[in-house]
């Protein structure tokens, strides 16, 4: 079912299904709820699902100016205290999850627990396995083809402003997230960082990012890319399930995670 909420910031579409603890999934740039697919029944069997789409994107109109996380976060903030009513489990896939960690960061009252699929925390030049990719990336190239017929087909503002939604989301890649080890450090929210093994983002930049959170488990998927929820959905979607299930990790010889709750950071020396 989806309807739109007036939020302060932007007239924002969501989609709801299933019965139980609120569980609100985010997805990726240039992306609708479709993408979500292979996720949804699984999920909708154990949570209540709210799947907002973020400004300019799917049925979501685009409100102007800079496109930033920081006002997505936001965007995802008003959905909670509006829509949510309270507190919820996020799951963010792509700029999803920097959503995701921004919210965390920003209402960690909102938040139970997080889980971020091939999120980085830094800009593409710093994060990404081939930064170049995005000279490539303009509105009427081959490899936004996909995006493009996405946006085509549900957008209020029509397909001719895709070219304004393409370049500055792009611009926005190119210096955002820019967070660091101590930022990471302040997320309150049990997590669990997942990645393909051949994801867009390093393994050694996933890897800071589970080091940094203070309370994280990471999963590499094998044999997967960035689309690691449409490739392997049955282990996602079991690896999702039993994260937000709850229940503190045990483990015969921990190394990281021996040193006390109290010290900051995955990272931190013990």
């Amino acid at each position: 079912m989806g309807d739109y909420a007036n939020l302060p910031g932007v007239r924002t579409w969501y989609e709801t299904e299933g019965s139980g603890d609120p569980l609100v999934l985010l997805h990726g740039g240039f992306c609708t709820n479709d993408t979500w697919g292979a996720q949804r029944p699984d999920l909708a069997a154990a949570y209540r699902l709210h799947l907002p789409e973020r400004r300019a994107h799917g049925h979501t109109p685009d409100v102007g100016g800079p496109l930033t996380y920081t006002d997505m976060a936001g965007d995802t903030v008003a959905y909670l205290e509006s829509v949510v009513g309270g507190p919820a489990h996020l799951a963010g896939w792509s700029d999803g999850g920097v959503v995701a960690l921004l919210t965390a960061l920003a209402r960690p009252d909102l938040v139970r627990r997080l889980v971020l699929i091939g999120v980085n925390f830094r800009p593409a030049a710093e994060a990404f396995v081939a930064p170049e990719m995005l000279d490539a990336m303009t509105p009427d190239s081959d490899d936004m083809a996909f995006f493009r017929e996405l946006y085509a087909a549900v957008s209020p503002d029509g397909p001719e402003h895709w070219p304004a939604v393409a370049t500055r989301m792009i611009d926005m890649w190119r210096t955002q997230p820019a967070l660091d080890a101590g930022d990471l450090a302040a997320v309150r929210a049990p997590t669990l960082v997942m990645t393909g093994d051949d994801d867009l983002m390093t393994l050694e930049h996933t890897a800071d990012l589970y080091r940094a959170l203070p309370d994280a488990r990471l999963a590499v998927v094998p044999g997967a890319s960035h689309l690691v929820p449409l490739e392997k959905p049955a282990e996602v979607n079991r690896m999702i399930l039993e994260h937000l299930a709850g229940g503190e990790v045990e483990t015969t010889m921990p190394v990281l995670r021996a040193r006390t709750p109290a010290t900051p950071g995955r990272g931190a020396t013990a």
